[in-house]
């Protein structure tokens, strides 16, 4: 970490640094155009003088003087990188394995604190967030990870941003791209949602019958209160076999032997 101490460079420090301002004053002008650095409107440069952060802040856009001998700098980009994490083959909560990978964006924002408290901020950020998504879907149950990717990627996207704010680091968006199960366990699934879809048909099939035999037992009700209703019904099924299927020979009979049939059947 950055420490916050106020001592200067020293008395030797300073000899070194007057005599870095009387070396490039000697060898003016050739040595003005190795001194004088152009920082990019994304970039940020990190001054060390004399091993200490110069002025405890990052430097551009623009121009800026480094001396000879006693200044180094390291340039820091401030775009946003977008870096894909890999599959990592994980264990759900209820003993699934699956492969998921994902992809990061995030962005520099302290430059000093990015080149000071670690070495390499984007080789550490996506190890982070490789660990950090095994880690949050292990928890998991197979259907919260299909279903809830959002709110997966929000958690790890927020144990991310306070894992690498020290780092002057800003994760932006996690997103999950792709999660892969065993193909066992794919046709499991698929012969469970086929079992499910079949047995929802069953039950609606078996609803409409009932709503069928309902309808039908009302409708006798109503033939049997009104004794013209049966010969229009009759011929009614007629008509509309007639205009379905022109080649079916019907044999109509006269409604009154079903009369006599239905005597018949009570007086015996």
């Amino acid at each position: 970490f950055i420490a916050d101490r106020q001592e200067g460079i020293g008395v030797c420090g300073w000899i070194l640094v007057s005599l870095s301002f009387l070396l490039v004053l000697i060898t003016f002008p050739v040595s003005i155009w190795s001194c004088i650095k152009v920082v990019r409107e994304y970039e940020r440069a990190v001054v060390f003088r004399l091993g200490r952060i110069l002025s405890k802040k990052a430097k551009g856009p623009g121009l800026i003087l480094v001396l000879p001998c006693t200044d180094t700098f390291i340039k820091v980009d401030l775009r946003m990188v977008t870096c894909k994490i890999p599959p990592q083959e994980i264990l759900t909560r209820d003993a699934v394995t699956a492969q998921v990978d994902g992809v990061v964006r995030y962005r520099i924002h302290s430059a000093v604190s990015a080149v000071a408290n670690i070495t390499d901020v984007h080789s550490a950020t996506l190890l982070l967030a490789q660990t950090t998504l095994r880690n949050v879907l292990g928890i998991q149950s197979l259907a919260q990870l299909l279903a809830g990717r959002e709110e997966i990627a929000h958690s790890i996207q927020a144990t991310l941003d306070s894992a690498t704010e020290q780092w002057g680091v800003k994760v932006a968006r996690v997103e999950i791209k792709d999660i892969r199960i065993p193909m066992a366990m794919q046709r499991a699934m698929a012969a469970e949602a086929e079992a499910a879809r079949e047995t929802k048909a069953k039950v609606v099939a078996a609803e409409g019958e009932r709503n069928a035999s309902k309808a039908l037992q009302k409708a006798s009700m109503v033939l049997t209160e009104s004794p013209a209703g049966l010969p229009l019904r009759y011929l009614q099924t007629l008509t509309a076999v007639a205009a379905q299927n022109n080649s079916t020979i019907v044999f109509p009979l006269p409604i009154n032997m079903f009369g006599s049939l239905g005597k018949k059947s009570t007086g015996g």
